[in-house]
């Protein structure tokens, strides 16, 4: 197995403006125009993977494995919206990262999510075959 070196600690953030394409409604979550669960999730899985990825040796990426969050407050059409990702722990190609997000100042979502180190010609490889 290779030896990948990521360090604990690594960070990246991602934003968006929510708009009428980002919504529960959009999305089918919901009923009303909010900034939409998936999309805030999107956004962590986002950030985590600007975190590491462009670490990662040439041909090497993540997949999601796990994603464990609470949305905790509304953001509104015309708010701009800011996931972060912090590497926690490091588990051989098993990545842990703390997510949050914010609109503004104010924390909308947090919680944690796993991604998994895959050579990527190879995992495009087996998921071919199924």
């Amino acid at each position: 197995m290779a030896d990948f070196n990521l360090p604990a600690g690594a960070k990246a953030r991602k934003s968006e403006k929510v708009t009428s394409a980002n919504t529960a409604r959009a999305y089918g979550s919901g009923q009303i125009d909010v900034y939409a669960t998936p999309a805030m999730i999107g956004l962590m899985e986002g950030a985590s993977l600007g975190a590491v990825d462009p670490l990662l040796p040439d041909n090497f990426g993540t997949v999601g494995l796990k994603v464990n969050v609470s949305h905790l407050a509304a953001a509104l059409p015309g708010a701009e919206v800011t996931a972060e990702a912090e590497l926690a722990a490091v588990s051989g190609k098993k990545l842990l990262f703390k997510v949050t997000a914010f609109a503004g100042e104010k924390k909308i979502g947090e919680g944690t999510h796993e991604r998994y180190i895959v050579n990527l010609a190879e995992f495009l490889a087996r998921a071919g075959q199924k």
